[in-house]
């Protein structure tokens, strides 16, 4: 079964076997990374098995189920400005045993949080649900077949380079095409991608940070509900990023740290969330789903 608009561009998506149902309003996405190297948690569950404290992190998943995230997205491999490249093996070694231990203890839907076709496979024999690639589908020609042996729901994101070409960057809109132009016609040419390899069940995601302005994030957010255009459910990716930071400090002030943007971070998820995000991927789940009930109640 492929992905249904129900109404009002609200979507049920069939992911490896298990439906992403949002036709009844947004869900919430919990970020658990398994990295050492993560712009905001790195090195928080880097310990024991293959690297990764396996109990402290399925600890954390299981915190958040509670708190009712609807999907988990476990990643290996950090996106942070300037992160190092790790082999697929490394990736797949941090990423399967919680995969496994998660699909063994709940029902929840996972995302694998890769651009790699070796990881992604992997991850999804194990039992995840969705693929998660921050490329949109052009960083490894291999992952849109993968997606499609498995019947994988699959997240694009558009991005201007890869991570560890990546910059911090608070300067003016890039000259030339706008922002929005160029995420547009991006997303638009990864979703026909995925279809030509006959995947359908799409989400979309503008790729807050990843290489763009101050004012390019903010203006991404703001126009938020042009996205949906394209006709597939939107993603928000806004937690803690930095562009939420450069915004915090006066002039001359220091930029506040990950740790100090809780605050920015459910102000950005709520107007991602009233501009129609039907996902909002977040390292604070209890704080976005009380946003997200507010929202709810407005509507």
């Amino acid at each position: 079964m492929s992905s249904d608009i129900i109404k009002d561009g609200r979507f049920r998506l069939n992911c490896n076997g298990r439906i992403l149902d949002l036709s009844k309003g947004p869900v919430i996405m919990g970020i658990v990374n398994t990295t050492p190297d993560s712009f905001y948690d790195g090195g928080t569950f880097q310990k024991k098995v293959c690297g990764v404290d396996l109990e402290r992190a399925m600890d954390h998943a299981l915190a958040m189920i509670k708190a009712g995230a609807s999907i988990i997205d476990i990643g290996g491999e950090s996106s942070r400005p300037g992160a190092e490249v790790v082999s697929e093996a490394e990736e797949i070694e941090r990423t399967m045993p919680l995969i496994q231990m998660l699909r063994q203890r709940t029902d929840v839907l996972i995302s694998v949080d890769t651009y790699k076709s070796a990881v992604a496979e992997e991850a999804l024999r194990a039992g995840a649900h969705l693929v998660n690639d921050i490329s949109g589908f052009t960083f490894d020609e291999g992952l849109p077949a993968v997606c499609r042996k498995y019947g994988t729901g699959v997240i694009l994101m558009h991005t201007q380079v890869k991570p560890g070409s990546m910059g911090w960057s608070r300067g003016i809109e890039a000259e030339g095409e706008d922002i929005l132009t160029r995420v547009m016609r991006f997303l638009r040419e990864s979703i026909a991608r995925a279809r030509e390899h006959l995947i359908e069940d799409i989400i979309i995601d503008p790729g807050f940070g990843f290489g763009k302005s101050v004012e390019e994030n903010f203006r991404l957010l703001r126009e938020l509900g042009s996205l949906l255009d394209l006709g597939r459910p939107v993603l928000a990716g806004v937690s803690r990023k930095s562009f939420l930071g450069y915004a915090l400090a006066g002039e001359g002030e220091e930029v506040p740290p990950p740790s100090e943007r809780l605050a920015a971070s459910i102000a950005a998820g709520t107007i991602a969330l009233k501009n129609g995000a039907s996902i909002l991927r977040v390292h604070d789940v209890g704080e976005a789903v009380q946003s997200l009930k507010i929202v709810g109640s407005l509507q």
